[in-house]
């Protein structure tokens, strides 16, 4: 069981890790090009600073401050200054719009919002005459051009450190003053369907995830460094890639962006990375195309190697020790090919962990067997987030996991997963409505998931609820494992899987255009543009056949029947993919309502 936390909270776990590390790189960051570490002390005199100057800018016990920032040690500084403050923090995604940061202000109240660079600060002038609540406006980069009204982080300091030098336990003092029950945070969903609503998280939600975390992976310590590049904003990697990794005393090293994730690898060379099934499908695409374009005696190695790695996977799994014939082999294969995959992630990764959107099984099995764990969980923003996840020493490719330690999880009548514990919301702000509808008088938090345990105890999601396609025939469908499988494929980067109400399921598929126009120009293909590509008879056919080769197993009503190529990728900005990377499936789908109409014109496919 997890142990009682009565009496910790989130700036307890703060204060354990500082004052029992006392490392030199509790934090890293890039500055100039250059890596730079933070130590124990310089983090914790900055919390300190930081959150008495908090205080002189009026922020009380319960007060919210919000957060407009990527990752950075700011970030990590300002949100633990507001909890030892005994404020609330309010986390908002830098990729957000003006409008809808200024609704989260405008629902939270928040009366200081932090934010990190010029065009953060910018979205905060369009906005902020109309933000109710808001007081103080923080930049971050004091070389960011001053605005009207505006305090520089350092500022912001300077006020703290005067108050800290009359009173140097006064921080810890009011930290004190926190209850495990207290509300620690308001994490926004992401208004996919309507307004977004104010996830509230107490210390208590997320200290009891981050225990029964620990408790699973039990290996990480002081030697261990911890890459964040996912948003903090998301519940995922603050719990796991940020709080677990300070309570372990792990070095968290934050990197410069999504773009510069694989380089920042290669630079810290982590032992230990969270992240969402986008980053690993990606690397396994890169690595195939990589094995593709090698002399065949290179792949034929591969493909021995690769055997091996997953006949020695495959015992692992099933927690049997290798013989020692397999073990010589793998030993060799190990130097031959497994070796160099493991130093595209800077050779000293022990595991990643995945969360955040469903791992196709194919993944898992693969980096498993190069010798790379990816340990997937399950969870959700208003479970603190995780519910199951697969342990180091008991773990099962296509499947969640067990259930944490003191989470409850048991399975509807009708499939949905339920969960009940420590873990679970308080509820949504100022919404009792939405809250009775997902809270039921038992505790029983609803996930909208679908899923059944299989016989050893793991937890196998199906699909999302609202996302099972009904065909006009009365079939259940569930579009994310087929999606999943297809992606696998080295000329799709994303799919949408279609077909709720209609006669059979078609599909939406973003090539990946950079193996697509390779393989187009070897056909002698022309095209001068994507849009031309796609649209190439051939090219469609390409992906007709290659849909109709990775369903074959399927049932005939799963089996896709059409496809539509789209020109261009999802993106962020476009509003089709959530901060992290997951397919927005509504907005995609209305979005290309005209296409999908198309496919659907002709009537029923053979």
């Amino acid at each position: 069981m997890v142990q009682d936390n009565a009496g910790r909270t989130l700036s307890d776990l703060f204060y354990g890790s500082v004052d029992k590390h006392r490392k030199p790189d509790h934090l890293k960051h890039k500055v100039n090009g250059q890596w730079r570490d933070i130590s124990s002390d310089e983090f914790r005199r900055a919390v300190e600073e930081t959150s008495l100057g908090l205080r002189e800018l009026g922020i009380e016990k319960g007060d919210r401050v919000a957060l407009l920032s990527e990752n950075r040690p700011e970030w990590a500084i300002v949100d633990l200054a507001t909890l030892a403050a005994a404020g609330v923090v309010v986390p908002i995604y830098a990729t957000l719009t003006a409008t809808q940061a200024l609704y989260i202000l405008n629902d939270s109240e928040a009366k200081v919002c932090v934010a990190s660079t010029a065009p953060q600060l910018e979205k905060l002038a369009e906005i902020r005459g109309q933000a109710r609540h808001l007081r103080h406006v923080v930049r971050m980069d004091a070389a960011a051009e001053p605005a009207a009204d505006t305090l520089t982080l350092e500022e912001v300091r300077a006020r703290g450190r005067e108050a800290l030098a009359r009173d140097p336990q006064a921080v810890r003092r009011r930290a004190a003053e926190a209850r495990p029950d207290d509300l620690a945070t308001l994490v926004y969903t992401s208004g996919t369907t309507g307004d977004p609503k104010g996830v509230m998280l107490t210390h208590r939600n997320i200290v009891s995830n981050v225990e029964g975390a620990k408790q699973v992976f039990m290996e990480f310590g002081p030697s261990d460094v911890a890459l964040s590049f996912l948003p903090l904003s998301h519940i995922f990697e603050r719990m796991a890639g940020y709080y677990m990794m300070l309570d372990a005393g792990a070095t968290i090293a934050y990197a410069e962006g999504v773009e510069q994730v694989a380089a920042n690898m290669a630079e810290v060379r982590p032992t230990v990375m969270c992240s969402v099934p986008r980053l690993y499908e990606k690397m396994y695409a890169r690595i195939n195309e990589k094995v593709a374009a090698d002399p065949p005696a290179r792949q034929k190695i591969f493909r021995w190697a690769m055997g091996l790695g997953a006949e020695a996977f495959g015992l692992a799994v099933a927690k049997r020790r290798p013989g020692a014939l397999l073990k010589l082999k793998h030993g060799l294969a190990d130097r031959l090919v497994f070796r160099k995959v493991k130093e595209r992630v800077g050779g000293r990764l022990r595991v990643f962990v995945s969360g955040g959107a469903p791992l196709a099984r194919e993944i898992a099995e693969f980096f498993g067997a190069a010798g790379l764990s990816i340990l997937e969980g399950y969870g959700l923003t208003e479970t603190s987030p995780v519910i199951t996840c697969n342990r180091p020493d008991d773990f099962k490719p296509g499947t969640v996991g067990k259930p944490l330690p003191g989470v409850e999880v048991k399975i509807a009548d009708d499939g949905e997963i339920l969960t009940r514990g420590p873990h679970v919301m308080r509820g949504y702000f100022n919404k009792p409505e939405a809250t009775a509808e997902v809270i039921d008088a038992d505790g029983w938090f609803h996930t909208g998931d679908v899923g059944t345990f299989d016989a050893d105890g793991f937890l196998v999601i199906t699909d999302r609820k609202k996302d099972i396609i009904v065909t006009s025939g009365g079939k259940n469908i569930a579009p994310q494992p087929i999606e999943n499988l297809l992606k696998t494929n080295r000329y799709v980067a994303e799919i949408v899987m279609i077909g709720n109400k209609r006669h059979f399921p078609a599909a939406l598929v973003v090539p990946n255009f950079e193996n697509l126009e390779k393989w187009a120009r070897e056909q002698a293909i022309p095209f001068a543009s994507r849009e031309e590509l796609v649209g190439r008879p051939r090219v469609v056919e390409l992906f007709e056949s290659l849909v109709q080769e990775e369903t074959s197993h399927l049932a005939s009503f799963e089996k896709i029947k059409k496809v539509a190529l789209l020109p261009r990728e999802f993106t962020l900005e476009a509003g089709e993919l959530t901060p992290t990377l997951k397919v927005k499936r509504r907005v995609v789908e209305q979005k290309y309502k005209d296409v999908i109409d198309r496919l659907y014109a002709g009537g029923a496919a053979a």
